[in-house]
């Protein structure tokens, strides 16, 4: 089954398309339509657009936001890493600053 997309373009399964409300872009896995239109459901959100909201791209165009996107995704899980590994050399810090002190009870009284 194919679709018509805002550019009267038909858009078959296997294409790749870029949804212009977010920039998602994916691979069409499946073409459907009913009284609202015609549907197209993405690979890489596994949701389905309405095909008038996509753009057919070509596959370098695709591959090239993969890409794009594949880059920005490393660098939030390196942000990610660094921020954890600060944190662990903090609270290392703490525990080495914390092994001389006595906690017994002739320090501390609970009251009660």
């Amino acid at each position: 089954m194919e679709s018509d997309n805002n550019r009267m373009k038909e858009i078959f399964i296997g294409n790749h398309v870029i949804y212009s409300g977010t920039g998602s872009a994916g691979e069409v896995l499946d073409v459907r339509r009913d009284d609202e239109g015609v549907w197209v459901k993405v690979d890489t959100t596994q949701l389905w657009y309405n095909s008038r909201y996509l753009e057919l791209i070509g596959r370098e165009e695709y591959m090239k936001l993969k890409s794009r996107k594949s880059k920005r995704k490393n660098k939030v899980s390196n942000e990610e890493d660094d921020e954890k590994v600060a944190s662990k050399r903090k609270v290392d810090a703490t525990k080495k600053d914390l092994e001389g002190v006595d906690m017994s009870s002739e320090l501390c009284d609970g009251g009660g």
